[in-house]
């Protein structure tokens, strides 16, 4: 008998083995690995042609942004400039820049202390919202009790009255109970918001009852459940009320006007508003103003870029049935 013929012979430049022909006796089957595959190219995309209608909201986007845009523009650009340099050319760039505005800001006025109360109100003010609107939002989501309708009702009609009008019976409030001019009659009136409320309510109801089944199995409270379970889940509309509080805080003015008077309790917004009444005197003091107005933005602006991603989703934080 004769041997089977190899399945490959020894390879020559290349220094590999060869495949043997498949139509050999007794061949193998072609190694495909040395085999070179080409695809052939996909159709190039075409850039979208732009149409009549879509140039026309190109343009109409723009002129949006640059109305949005222009107030910081100004306020950057003049806060660099001299006072007569402001008042004559309040579009055009510097002619010199010179940070004279941030010096007069700095020295001459108690921006270090306004920046101060205003940080340690927002902070508190921000907490107590996450807090207390979570908590009052689970409540009227998932607790059943007499009245509860009634509440939500109330808490709607809230939203829907001016803040001015409550002025006068917040102030006659806070000095009834001894808390005129301290941190406590600035920070309490605010630790609740009707429209935190609202929103954590919502998301609640959006997160199938049956995530909190285990949790009740397990004998775990309703705070318990509220805390480790729930909460939790609602991280996106968390982050909402986060960037609304610290946002409505911090730039706060009726409020803090009708709590306080000391000057050690001054607040940005107050101690802002007393420079664009004049407070510095002695010329217009564009700058100043604009320097002042443009320093406050900046925490509001960091903390609304960095979360902006995360602002609530209603479908973040939900469990399908």
């Amino acid at each position: 008998m004769t041997s089977a013929p190899t399945s490959a012979t020894a390879g020559g430049g290349t220094g590999g083995a060869r495949a043997s022909r498949p139509d050999q006796p007794g061949g193998a089957v072609p190694d495909l690995r040395a085999a070179t595959v080409t695809q052939a190219p996909g159709p190039g995309r075409r850039p979208r042609r732009l149409t009549p209608r879509g140039i026309a909201l190109l343009v109409v986007g723009i002129v949006i942004a640059a109305v949005y845009l222009l107030p910081f523009y100004v306020a950057i650009v003049n806060s660099f400039k001299t006072d007569q340099d402001a008042s004559l050319h309040p579009l055009a760039l510097p002619a010199t820049w010179t940070a004279a505005a941030f010096r007069t800001l700095f020295q001459n006025s108690d921006f270090g202390i306004w920046t101060m109360n205003s940080v340690i109100v927002a902070v508190v003010v921000t907490l107590g919202r996450i807090f207390f609107d979570s908590l009052a939002g689970y409540a009227l989501a998932r607790l059943r009790f007499r009245g509860r309708q009634t509440v939500f009702a109330l808490i709607i009609a809230v939203m829907a009255v001016p803040g001015v009008v409550l002025l006068i019976p917040k102030f006659l409030v806070i000095n009834q109970l001894g808390m005129y001019d301290s941190y406590s009659g600035m920070i309490v009136p605010l630790l609740v918001d009707a429209a935190g409320v609202f929103i954590m309510k919502n998301f609640f109801e959006s997160i199938p009852a049956s995530v909190e089944e285990q949790a009740k199995i397990d004998g775990a409270g309703t705070f318990r459940t509220f805390w480790s379970i729930v909460l939790p889940m609602a991280r996106p509309a968390v982050v909402t009320i986060t960037i609304l509080s610290f946002q409505g805080s911090w730039n706060e003015l009726p409020q803090f006007i009708v709590s306080a008077s000391s000057p050690g309790l001054t607040t940005l917004t107050k101690g802002v508003a007393s420079l664009a009444s004049g407070a510095l005197s002695a010329g217009n003091q564009f700058p100043v103003k604009l320097a002042a107005a443009f320093v406050m933005t900046i925490p509001v602006a960091v903390a609304f870029f960095v979360f902006q991603k995360r602002i609530m989703n209603s479908s973040d934080g939900a469990v399908k049935e």
